[in-house]
């Protein structure tokens, strides 16, 4: 897969971030590498998105770097957000995956994507062993 400058950036930026990053944090990231608009931004990062590369979280209005990239399913993920510290931990559970499929079945629903963004804290955060 070809990535853009300006994909290639913003990933680069979102990989070694520690939390979310909004469009224009990056914009204010990418400024060096010559990204100078936010429709820059917003281009790239759908491309990312389709590419199962990037992730949105709704909530925060902000991206983060998918961290399974190979066995990603664009539009179909899962996040635990700490609202303290702002960690994102993503994950896949196949069980969960197959109730949301038997609802949607049994509801006669299309589901085309699903994002589940889970709130709370961290085991850091919450002081866990």
């Amino acid at each position: 897969m070809q990535l853009n400058s300006a994909q290639h950036h913003l990933l680069t930026l979102l990989r070694a971030a520690t939390r979310p990053l909004t469009a224009y944090a990056l914009l204010d990231g990418a400024r060096d590498a010559g990204v100078r608009a936010p429709t820059q931004v917003y281009r790239a990062l759908e491309k990312l998105m389709a590419l199962g590369l990037v992730h949105r979280l709704d909530s925060l209005n902000a991206y983060v770097a998918c961290t399974q990239p190979l066995t990603c399913r664009p539009g179909h993920a899962a996040f635990a957000i700490c609202d303290d510290c702002g960690a994102v931990d993503e994950f896949d559970d196949a069980a969960l995956g197959r109730a949301l499929g038997r609802w949607a079945r049994s509801s006669a629903f299309a589901l085309r994507k699903t994002a589940i963004e889970l709130h709370g804290q961290c085991a850091a955060c919450a002081g866990a062993p």
